[in-house]
Order: C-alpha cells, then structure tokens, then sequence
C-alpha cells in the first residue's frame, strides 16, 4: 500500500514540474523568436553589412538569454521564499490559533458540500496532525504546492536555452546568405513559418484552435519586425 501512495505522488510531481518546464520554454522562444527577429530587421532595413546584422543578434541572443534565464530564476527563488514564509505563518498559526484553524478547515469542507456531522471526524483527524494540517492549509486554504528545490535553476536554464534556440531562428539566414535583402526575406519566411508553429504547439497547452494560436504568434512577431524596419528606414 506505501508503495502505491508514493507513486501517486512521483507521478503528480512529474506532471507539475512539466507543466512548469512547458511554460519556460514558451517564455524562452516567444521572446528568442521575437526580439532577435525585430533587431534583424531593423538592422537589414538599415542596409548594413551581413556581418553585422550576425554579429548584433549574437550579442542579442547571449544578452537576452542571461537576462531571460536570471529572470526565471528570480522568479522562482520568489515562489520558493514566499511558500516558506506562508508556511511558517500557518505552523505559528496553528499552534497560537487553533479554534480559528480549526474553524478554517470546517470552511473548506463546507465548499464540499460537507454536513457537520459528516466533516467532524475528518476534521478532528487533519487537526490531530500538525504537518498534516499545515499542508493541509497550505493546499486547500492558500492553494499552494510546495516548490521544487531545483526549481529555479532549471527554470534558469531551459529559459536561457529556449531564447538560444528561438534567436538563432531569424539569424540563421544570414549566416548563410551573403546577399542582405535574400537574406532578410529568408528570415522573414523562416521566422513568420517558425512563430506560426510555436504559437500552434502553445495553442494545444492554452485550449485556444491552433489555427488562431499560430496566427496571432506570427502577427505579434511580425508586427515588432516590421515596426523595427520601418524606423530603420526611416532613421537611417
């Protein structure tokens, strides 16, 4: 029976720290395909030389990726501190409070459905536990999940990446392509055809068609390209 119970639990931690992965990569590639794009073509729209145009959106790609990835790991290093300060507020709680706990547990049973009689003796049993109770507010009254310690370096990392890869995407044209505006066109039609895709797979995980999920990606990213090439135009 103990073994059936901890493989519930590997199970539910593999499918949140996916989801979680699942979001960093999307927040990685949006901004990888996007930013690296737009300074493209700007720069083609400025008619400099294609060396540049590589060497700008190296330094781009190697800038926005720290700074993506060290936001990510900001952000969860903030999940993992604010968890731990609601828990040690419901452990003080708990043992300075216990009517009004106990009052707290009886409510959420109540948004079961739960009748007084039918609650009492589950309630009697969370509150008989001290952690069982602190988890047990920590889920059902704050609706948090204790965070993965390894959380905020892989969020670190599989943003930077995502930005790595999403960057090379709009630049890889010009590696190739001596010529600045065959060069451009090919990273419009690559990078337009690229934000179409990622914007249907990121469709499949919101529940929006995949359809309007790809369009509105590859509208957003060419939208910021073509304001970026506009006022190169105009400007240079």
């Amino acid at each position: 029976m103990p073994h059936s119970h901890s493989g519930g639990d590997a199970h539910h931690e593999h499918h949140f720290r996916s989801t979680d992965t699942v979001r960093d990569v999307v927040i990685g590639m949006s901004d990888g395909l996007t930013v690296p794009f737009a300074l493209a073509a700007g720069l083609s729209g400025a008619h400099v030389a294609t060396s540049v145009v590589v060497l700008a959106g190296l330094a781009e790609i190697a800038a926005g990726s720290i700074a993506m990835g060290l936001g990510g790991y900001l952000a969860a290093k903030t999940d993992a501190e604010h968890y731990q300060n609601e828990l040690q507020r419901e452990i003080r709680e708990t043992r300075e409070l216990p009517d009004k706990e106990t009052a707290e547990v009886e409510e959420v049973f109540e948004g079961f459905g739960l009748t007084p009689e039918q609650m009492r003796p589950v309630v009697a049993t969370i509150t008989s536990n001290e952690k069982r109770w602190v988890d047990f507010m920590m889920k059902f009254e704050l609706n948090l999940d204790e965070p993965d310690p390894a959380r905020a370096v892989r969020s670190a990392s599989t943003i930077g990446v995502s930005y790595i890869v999403g960057g090379l995407i709009p630049l890889a044209p010009y590696f190739f392509v001596a010529e600045l505006s065959n060069a451009f066109i090919a990273s419009v039609a690559v990078t337009l055809t690229a934000l179409f895709v990622f914007g249907g797979v990121k469709a499949r995980f919101t529940g929006i068609p995949i359809w309007r999920g790809g369009a509105q990606t590859a509208l957003i990213g060419g939208l910021a390209a073509t304001a970026a090439w506009l006022i190169a135009r105009l400007f240079r």
